[in-house]
């Protein structure tokens, strides 16, 4: 990750600690229960994360079809695969995917807060949502992908797609040259939330 969007060490404990407070205070006011949070957790850790954005890329990569399906109505494409109930609640609702090319490189951001479709990225990173990365990566993308070690050649296109609550992007990264010989289940573990967010490119391992 850049520098630029690096915090603090102690942030992660400092927020953790306002977690904690906001939460007894909620359990003794009757609101949620001791579990609540936890089961939000499990949910967004067993249920709906990167695994399932993986398994869609990777049925895209082996099955050019369901490429073009998945791009042109992304709800319905992933319907067809068997994944968790709920894809399109909790923020999955109006999910679009767009694919990377030779010659395209796509971005996605969420310049007004961070709407992210979480049954396939899991949970947007700190980063994400930090306004320096939303109105930087709005106005200059080629800069910003390169702090992030992604240098983006000038003949490639870079486009950059705004997420909001209406439409959640994410992205189709190109598949890694040289897997042509792994199997479906091999190419998911290439592909990593990074690279659904066009932040990063799928490499081969």
């Amino acid at each position: 990750m850049s520098e630029r969007f690096k915090y603090r060490d102690d942030r992660e404990a400092y927020s953790a600690a306002r977690v904690r407070a906001l939460e007894a205070l909620l359990i003794k006011k009757g609101i949620i229960t001791d579990r609540t949070v936890n089961t939000v957790l499990e949910f967004f850790e067993t249920k709906m994360g990167p695994f399932n954005g993986a398994k869609i890329v990777a049925r895209a990569w082996v099955d050019p079809t369901f490429k073009e399906r998945l791009v042109a109505d992304t709800p319905k494409a992933i319907a067809e695969l068997d994944l968790p109930d709920g894809m399109a609640g909790a923020e999955g609702e109006h999910m679009r995917a767009v694919a990377n090319a030779p010659g395209v490189h796509n971005l996605i951001i969420c310049t007004l807060c961070s709407c992210y479709p979480w049954p396939v990225l899991g949970l947007p990173p700190y980063w994400y949502k930090d306004p320096t990365f939303r109105s930087r990566a709005a106005r200059e993308p080629r800069a910003v992908l390169a702090e992030f070690g992604l240098p983006i050649s000038e003949d490639v296109e870079v486009k950059v797609w705004d997420s909001s609550a209406q439409i959640r992007w994410f992205v189709v990264p190109e598949r890694p040259s040289g897997t042509e010989g792994l199997s479906e289940t091999e190419l998911e573990a290439l592909v990593t939330p990074e690279a659904m967010m066009g932040v990063a490119v799928a490499k081969a391992a």
